[in-house]
């Protein structure tokens, strides 16, 4: 990130314009720290999915006033987010003025899924295909990008989904597993840490746990795109989709 100066319109406070820039020290795909943001990242520069138009994260429930400006130099105009309706009304995403049409498509609809992430896997991926398609629709409607999907920690939902979105734009498993293992780098996640807490959120992502998901769907549906046609989605959308994040 860098910094410049804007003024302020008169009698009103200066602030800083935070501009977004690639880092050398960071992995492709990657950004500093949002303030009260956790894992934040760009999802493009796999496959076809260009760079600057579908970004990840975890949830804005905590971000400070002064963690507006980021999202808003990026220009960001939807945040749609994955998690548990009791979650959202626990912890509403913060907006702070900025002006994203705001859309919630959960994952699970109740706060309640498997313990083990052994089966959690499998079950987001059966669980995810109605929203995967519900963010499709959102994300074709003509200035609903840059987009931002996030869930609570920005790794298990969000993962999935991801993953998902990065298939139909023709990225390598080896390019979506390591976009996908960035979040344990981000969080801070091994195994030392999650063993001292509890929760999802503290256990570190493994490359086994996507590939159940991606087997659970090839396995049920034969391929990513036809399990979202499944679910709903239409063979224009799929296409739309990949016009539009090219």
């Amino acid at each position: 990130m860098r910094q410049g100066t804007v003024t302020g319109e008169p009698g009103r406070v200066s602030y800083i314009r935070l501009v977004i820039t690639r880092s050398e020290n960071l992995p492709d795909g990657a950004f500093s720290d949002i303030p009260g943001v956790r894992n934040f990242r760009d999802a493009g520069g796999v496959g076809s999915l260009r760079h600057g138009a579908l970004y990840r994260s975890g949830a804005l429930n905590a971000m400070p006033p002064e963690g507006a400006p980021y999202l808003k130099a990026l220009g960001l105009r939807s945040v749609i987010d994955l998690r548990s309706t009791p979650e959202v009304t626990a912890g509403p995403d913060l907006r702070h003025d900025l002006g994203y049409e705001h859309s919630h498509f959960p994952v699970f609809a109740e706060q309640r899924w498997p313990e083990d992430q052994r089966e959690l896997y499998p079950s987001m991926a059966e669980h995810a295909g109605r929203s995967t398609v519900a963010i499709i629709r959102r994300l074709i409607v003509p200035g609903a990008l840059p987009a931002l999907v996030h869930c609570a920690s920005g790794k298990d939902r969000t993962g999935v989904t991801i993953a998902i979105l990065q298939t139909l734009l023709n990225a390598s498993e080896a390019e979506i597993t390591e976009d996908f293992l960035r979040s344990n780098t981000s969080l801070g996640l091994t195994e030392a840490s999650a063993a001292a807490r509890t929760g999802h959120g503290t256990r570190p992502v493994t490359a086994t746990h996507l590939l159940h998901a991606m087997i659970w769907i090839r396995s049920h549906y034969g391929s990513v795109p036809d399990y979202l046609l499944a679910h709903g989605a239409k063979e224009a959308e799929l296409q739309a989709l990949h016009t539009a994040l090219t």
